[in-house]
């Protein structure tokens, strides 16, 4: 029996073959997970019907499973309609997320254009596609080390 909270067989079996500075992308409804992928990567669709699961939903579960360096947002460019609304409420709730998984890296957004080629990178080992409507609510851990 599993002591963490993440159930899914096929995405567990993703992550026990992954190691250090393997990337995870939790995906919005709206991101094109199947073009913006790295050449190693599993994607699994969770994209029941809209707004199940969210991203932060599957991002609880993940950080119950494994250790993690990094969080990425997807940065909003600034001519983009909705970089004048400020940022996003989905990040808020992935800092939250992470604080009380016990990870003390900050969630830091990245550009659009550099979250993709970090996805696209030979280090993304998945995706979960989500049908999460909250705008720019892609989130991209990299994996850190097992110290225990």
């Amino acid at each position: 029996m599993l002591k963490h909270t993440l159930l899914h067989p096929e995405i567990s079996a993703v992550l026990a073959r992954a190691g250090h500075h393997a990337k995870i992308l939790v995906a919005d409804g709206n991101y094109p997970a199947s073009t913006k992928k790295g050449p190693h990567a599993t994607v699994i669709s969770l994209n029941l019907s809209p707004g199940v699961v969210t991203v932060a939903q599957v991002l609880r579960a993940l950080l119950s499973a494994v250790p993690v360096d990094e969080i990425n947002t997807m940065g909003i460019p600034p001519d983009d309609p909705y970089a004048a609304a400020g940022e996003p409420p989905a990040w808020s709730e992935f800092r939250a997320l992470a604080a009380a998984a016990g990870i003390a890296a900050p969630v830091t957004p990245i550009s659009k254009w550099d979250f993709y080629r970090a996805v696209e990178s030979p280090d993304h080992v998945l995706t979960v596609q989500t049908a999460d409507q909250a705008l720019w609510a892609n989130v991209l851990l990299t994996m850190g080390c097992r110290t225990q």
